[in-house]
């Protein structure tokens, strides 16, 4: 049986729920007892409920996932290649208009900010006597 990593860090065993605080014991025969019958149980109510509610689980799980992909594949992408080649020509209209009035302002600016020279000085404290 395939081991799925969802399935980390769910197995629970005995010593997990109970468990007794160091320095108090109880019977050794009761301990194996309690434990057997946990774990006889356990498996007997999990092995229960797969037999009831797996099929129908797998069942809805299995549409749902058909009913995602069928909307990835048929309704979402081909929206957005749509969307996509829609935009284009409004990509390019706003490309074409901020280059020919944004870009000429910028280049100034940044001809006029270059020529500003930043320099590091030590502040020396006055003394007082």
């Amino acid at each position: 049986m395939k081991k799925s990593f969802l399935a980390k860090g769910q197995g629970v065993e005995f010593d997990d729920v109970i468990a007794e605080p160091e320095g108090t014991y109880s019977i050794n025969c009761v301990w194996k007892g309690s434990n057997w019958l946990f774990t006889c149980s356990k498996n007997c109510c999990y092995k229960s409920l797969t037999l009831v509610c797996a099929l129908p689980i797998a069942f809805i799980s299995g549409c749902t996932f058909a009913c995602l992909s069928f909307q990835h594949i048929w309704c979402i992408v081909p929206s957005l290649r749509q969307c996509r080649i829609n935009c284009f020509m409004v990509k390019q209209y706003l490309t074409t208009c901020l280059d020919s009035c944004l870009a000429p302002c910028c280049s100034e600016m940044g001809t006029c900010l270059s020529r500003i020279k930043i320099g590091r000085y030590e502040v020396v404290p006055n003394e007082v006597v």
